[in-house]
């Protein structure tokens, strides 16, 4: 099942008028889909004292919003210089602990869980191995739908692929 979205139709300049809270420097990743599985989007920003340092978003015309959501941080990684010092923003708790609680373990399994398959393994592979390029950059997790600026703004780019239909 797909997470109910606070603001479905705001494009992103509109996010910028009516959202200020939230950190102003870091990486925001967000991923949706409108019925799991269905079409979804992802979208990435990366803010510096909120400036726009880089962003992309993208779609899936069939796809999960886990998919969605692993996307999303697997492209944020990638535009990071490996040097970089930063921290990534995902609302996905399952993706913060998918990298930074389980994966070395799967890893050490041949990615192999005790209670079954890895879903979307090779996403998962890939965004672990990019978190492990990347030694200076901090996953950590944050709210949904809580007014944060850029939190929401990434929303909005995620769904952009509603809009765009």
């Amino acid at each position: 099942m797909s997470r109910p979205r606070a603001n479905p139709l705001l494009t992103p300049a509109q996010v910028l008028e009516r959202h200020h809270a939230g950190p102003k420097s870091g990486v925001c990743t967000d991923g949706a889909c409108e019925g799991n599985p269905g079409p979804g989007g992802w979208g990435f920003v990366w803010v510096e004292e909120d400036r726009i340092v880089a962003e992309k978003h993208g779609s899936d015309r069939a796809t999960t919003n886990n998919r969605m959501e692993l996307t999303a941080l697997v492209e944020a990684l990638r535009a990071l210089p490996s040097d970089a010092r930063t921290i990534v923003f995902s609302d996905s708790e399952l993706c913060v602990k998918t990298v930074n609680e389980w994966a070395a373990a799967w890893e050490r399994r041949g990615w192999k869980r005790k209670t079954g398959p890895i879903a979307n393994l090779e996403l998962v592979q890939k965004l672990y191995r990019l978190a492990q390029s990347h030694p200076n950059v901090e996953l950590r997790w944050i709210r949904a739908h809580d007014g944060s600026r850029w939190n929401e703004y990434v929303d909005a780019l995620a769904n952009s692929f509603l809009r765009e239909r």
